[in-house]
């Protein structure tokens, strides 16, 4: 990739109740940490709610993902209501389905259906940078749609499929 290449933002589930926030969260660390390292920022979803300019102005400007725990959305609806279309939307219930009845919600109990879990969630996420990545190079607008023709490294279509 360039150095003229736009960071991706990704935004995380803040949700605590559920086991799936927790997975959000950790999947959006190791992408992060590990995965795109050069090519993703994190956007703090409580900061942005507050009304963190700097936040929102990154969202507005450049591709961002939202990786939500449940079907409430709180960080796509947040972001769509303060900074427009989201590029990505990811529900981690939505893919994981029976798979997150398995983990924890605090990340000190976590065991192997975690680990599996958060690895199958970051590699969803990390498939979606380098969809949006891919489609900045193509795209000399820097029109972000969601990624068409994506596919999930946990071997589905891409969750931008099922909206």
């Amino acid at each position: 990739m360039t150095e003229t290449t736009t960071k991706v933002g990704i935004i995380s589930c803040s949700g605590e109740d559920i086991s799936e926030g927790t997975v959000a969260r950790q999947a959006v660390r190791r992408v992060l940490e590990a995965l795109r390292t050069e090519q993703t920022v994190t956007l703090c979803l409580p900061l942005f709610l507050a009304g963190e300019e700097g936040e929102r102005r990154f969202a507005r400007e450049h591709p961002t993902i939202t990786v939500d725990g449940c079907p409430k959305l709180c960080a796509k609806r947040g972001t769509e209501k303060y900074s427009g279309h989201v590029s990505t939307a990811l529900i981690v219930s939505d893919i994981l389905g029976d798979k997150a009845k398995l983990c924890h919600r605090s990340i000190r109990d976590a065991n192997k259906h975690d680990d599996e879990a958060i690895w199958i969630i970051s590699e969803c996420i990390a498939s979606e940078v380098d969809a949006l990545i891919n489609m900045e190079a193509k795209d000399p607008i820097n029109e972000f749609q969601p990624a068409g023709n994506a596919c999930c490294a946990c071997g589905g279509p891409s969750p931008a499929e099922s909206w």
